[in-house]
């Protein structure tokens, strides 16, 4: 079985279910037998016991802070009341786990309980776009990015809206454990390995009334012609649309540009055949679309901060 992390849901006097019950889909199912890792996993708060939520029901909380101190991971679903205070043992707990090396991470208005605890002074940070500037005002030593689905900024992680925290908690298990193991577990949970854009592209947008079908079958046809050149021109004449509408369209659609979606399904696989082949880098980013070794080198330069190898030795497997 793959090495597993500690992983701890800290709660308040209230929980915002959904952004809960995303921290226990990626963390708190035992998918071993699909060959994934299995996490240990537990929800504590300040006081063992019932806990209601926003939802109308209530959680049974078993565990107090003590469980903190063993996790690798430290999340904070959600804050649900604002202008309620975080505990100080919350605080002290939070604040002790990022020192001793864990990872904290929260979800939405997770990141409020963050700032409180001090832990967001001098870091960038993002939190819900309706939150955004409250957040700006109550601590102005946090740099709030309100354009962006979720941060990492040294050990402490913040999520944008609700399934912004699917998209932090894959990158914890993309960094764990690989791209592979997220593409895995994202495939099982049904939802995106990876997004590009932020959250500005849902702040007052309307939802398409009917899917762009076409775009989603040219989509599928991207992913499976990487090492062609996909020019938009040649894009926009296969989807029938002038080259202006369609980078419009597709902006709309992926939230990314053309060439920024392209890049990033290219270096997917890349990583993909870095983790699960011996293939030399060159001919890794041929197969992947990228050309040549050096442009795959600059790419994960900047996008991983290591090495093609380097990458390879930390998560290959046979």
């Amino acid at each position: 079985m793959m090495v597993s992390m500690d992983v701890v849901a800290v709660v308040g006097e209230r929980i915002a279910a959904f952004e809960l019950g995303i921290v226990c889909q990626v963390f708190g199912l035992d998918r071993s037998d699909d060959g994934l890792p299995r996490h240990d996993f537990a929800v504590c708060g300040a006081r063992p016991g019932l806990v209601p939520t926003t939802s109308g029901f209530a959680v049974d909380v078993p565990h107090d802070l003590d469980r903190v101190a063993s996790a690798d991971l430290v999340t904070v679903p959600a804050w649900p009341t604002l202008d309620a205070p975080v505990a100080p043992e919350i605080s002290a707990a939070l604040t002790s786990a990022a020192e001793r090396g864990a990872t904290v991470l929260s979800v939405c208005s997770g990141a409020f309980a963050l700032a409180a605890a001090g832990l967001l002074d001098g870091r960038r940070a993002t939190t819900h776009w309706q939150f955004a500037d409250l957040l700006a005002r109550r601590h102005p030593r946090v740099l709030v990015d309100r354009d962006v689905l979720y941060v990492a900024d040294g050990p402490v992680l913040t999520s944008a809206g609700a399934a912004a925290g699917i998209d932090a908690c894959l990158h914890v298990v993309r960094e764990r454990h690989g791209a592979a193991v997220a593409n895995a577990l994202a495939r099982r949970m049904v939802v995106p390995a990876y997004r590009e854009g932020g959250q500005a592209q849902y702040v007052e947008t309307p939802v398409p009334a009917t899917p762009d079908h076409t775009l989603a079958d040219l989509l599928d046809w991207m992913r499976t012609h990487l090492t062609e050149p996909l020019t938009v021109d040649t894009l926009a004449a296969r989807a029938h649309l002038s080259p202006r509408t369609f980078a419009r369209r597709f902006k709309e659609t992926t939230g990314a540009t053309p060439h920024r979606w392209l890049l990033d399904q290219r270096l997917q696989h890349a990583e993909h055949l870095l983790e699960t082949t011996a293939l030399p880098v060159d001919a890794v980013a041929a197969r992947a679309g990228l050309g040549s070794g050096d442009t795959l080198r600059h790419h994960f330069s900047v996008r991983r901060g290591v090495s093609p190898n380097q990458y390879r030795r930390t998560f290959a497997r046979a």
